[in-house]
């Protein structure tokens, strides 16, 4: 009797954690993207073989988006992974920190600027810095084939994932535009928002990741595309497009008090990188919130109404993770470890000159930055560790 009450036990666990209904969401923020990963560690720690059907990825959360989709161990060996990118990722991973190649570009869009459109395409400027590092590094991480994601479709057929997602931005037509890869699900449009059936490639995590001006386009299909955080006003729908009923969604926003919101950040007139850091914000990480709101009253107006009058509606369980501390001001404490070419360029910018600079925390990637924010989604996700098992678990 004890070894079939055992094998009861195990067979409801396994029950609990292969929802068919739970979905991932992980928005941009550049290096902050490593605050989610120390969230997946602690899940990984108490569920190692959760298995996420519906995973939606955009700018650099289409990174940890795309290790998850396309692991072929369980969860807990993906996050593992997920976690080793991120500890030995640096900056000179990412993009070209050489004085002669960022001279050049600076040179580059100087000489556009004051050329007045004159040959403009003799100088070929296409961002501040080269991220051909960061191709090469995620192509060897993710294990592409022929840039393709094969581990995608490996999980699709094998592991129980049934669509992964991830959003970019058509600089042609303006539109958000999110790739999809998965089984049985239908495309959708909306405007200024649409969907593209696709094998996933590195091309793609690329694209969704590259943020405006300072990351190059990438050429998607004969078209280019940039950040997928930029159009993306509704965070929350491509995951319930694709059939999610229980959303996680990891964000990298730190919810500041009231007292925190009416102390000043600066000294004097504003700097060009506490402006950059407000638009940043305002662009990848702000709408999370509104779109949760929305489905909070949504959720409120579906329940007030009998079965028979909502129409194919249901509530949607939402919950939402974010950081206990404020990860732009935590940036500062690690500028002075930065390459020197970097450092100068960003101190140009005013980051010296502002308590907050958010726009420093997006191209942070280093060991020790990264490293503590692993630490900081980890403890903030046991510090709310039951009520995530409870949602996990239903």
């Amino acid at each position: 009797m004890k070894n079939l009450d055992s094998r009861k036990g195990t067979t409801e666990a396994h029950s609990r954690h292969t929802r068919r209904d739970l979905g991932l969401v992980m928005g941009g923020g550049g290096a902050r993207a490593a605050y989610q990963v120390g969230f997946l560690r602690h899940v990984a720690k108490h569920s190692p073989d959760l298995q996420i059907p519906f995973i939606h990825g955009v700018s650099a959360g289409a990174i940890n988006a795309a290790v998850l989709a396309s692991h072929h161990g369980t969860f807990a060996q993906a996050v593992d992974e997920l976690s080793i990118l991120w500890r030995d990722l640096t900056v000179d991973e990412v993009f070209r920190v050489d004085t002669r190649s960022l001279l050049l570009n600076s040179i580059r869009w100087l000489g556009r600027l004051g050329g007045g459109g004159v040959r403009s395409d003799l100088l070929n400027v296409r961002s501040l810095v080269d991220t051909s590092p960061l191709d090469a590094y995620l192509s060897e991480a993710l294990h592409a084939v022929d840039r393709e994601l094969t581990g995608v479709q490996y999980n699709l057929d094998h592991r129980g994932l049934e669509a992964f997602a991830v959003t970019t931005t058509s600089y042609s037509t303006g539109s958000s535009v999110t790739w999809l890869q998965g089984r049985e699900i239908e495309t959708w449009e909306r405007p200024q928002r649409e969907t593209r059936r696709a094998n996933i490639t590195v091309n793609h995590i690329m694209a969704s990741a590259a943020l405006p001006l300072l990351f190059p386009a990438i050429q998607l299909d004969g078209d280019w595309y940039g950040d997928g955080g930029i159009r993306l006003t509704a965070p929350l729908a491509p995951v319930l497009h694709l059939g999610a009923r229980k959303i996680i969604a990891i964000s990298n926003r730190y919810d500041r008090s009231r007292q925190e919101v009416n102390n000043t950040s600066i000294r004097g007139y504003p700097p060009p990188a506490q402006v950059a850091g407000i638009l940043l914000n305002a662009v990848f990480l702000d709408l999370l919130d509104h779109d949760a709101l929305r489905l909070e009253r949504l959720n409120r107006l579906v329940e007030a109404l009998p079965e028979s009058q909502r129409h194919g509606l249901e509530p949607i369980k939402l919950l939402v993770l974010r950081p206990s501390v404020d990860l732009g001001r935590l940036a500062s404490q690690f500028e002075i470890k930065l390459p020197r070419s970097i450092r100068f360029l960003t101190r140009g910018l005013g980051t010296r000159e502002t308590d907050s600079p958010d726009i420093l925390s997006l191209i942070l990637f280093q060991e020790d930055y990264v490293s503590t924010l692993m630490e900081i989604g980890e403890a903030d996700a046991a510090s709310r560790h039951e009520e995530i098992m409870e949602f996990l678990e239903g």
